[in-house]
């Protein structure tokens, strides 16, 4: 099985109001790179910050483990903690005494779909911490949400 490194970010001018996402995908083994990114209207950071992973985990051909670097808490719970629960649960989640639907789960699902084909380990980075994989993938989030302001 292959394996790449995934950074990824996502955010907003405003929350919600326009969004950006973007990632980098590098092979370490060739050193080949593709960045991409992409944004929309009106939206909220953790969108963003979803589909930056959503659109990295796509551009893969094959099943791949990949080695995930976000500076989003809520992607990295979300993943190897929260969807768990909300799957047996019905794509709900728990407020109060009631099940409430899970926010955004449209692309929770998504990714739960991609996270069937490709093996992602997550790795926590502090955003804006000079981080150079990071600050480049935070730079290309603000470009494509800048079109909308």
């Amino acid at each position: 099985m292959s394996h790449v490194q995934l950074y990824t970010d996502g955010g907003c001018s405003g929350n919600p109001g326009p969004g950006g996402w973007a990632f980098l995908l590098r092979h370490p083994a060739t050193d080949k790179q593709l960045e991409k990114s992409g944004g929309e209207r009106e939206t909220t950071n953790n969108r963003m910050e979803l589909q930056a992973v959503i659109a990295g985990l796509t551009a893969l051909k094959r099943p791949t483990q990949v080695d995930l670097f976000t500076d989003s808490v809520y992607v990295g719970k979300g993943m190897s903690e929260w969807m768990p629960k909300w799957k047996t649960k019905g794509w709900k989640r728990q407020e109060g005494k009631k099940l409430v639907p899970v926010k955004n789960e449209d692309l929770w699902r998504q990714l739960d779909q991609l996270l069937q084909t490709h093996t992602v380990r997550y790795h926590r980075v502090a955003g804006h911490s000079g981080h150079p994989e990071n600050d480049r993938v935070d730079q290309l989030a603000v470009a494509a949400y800048q079109k909308y302001l």
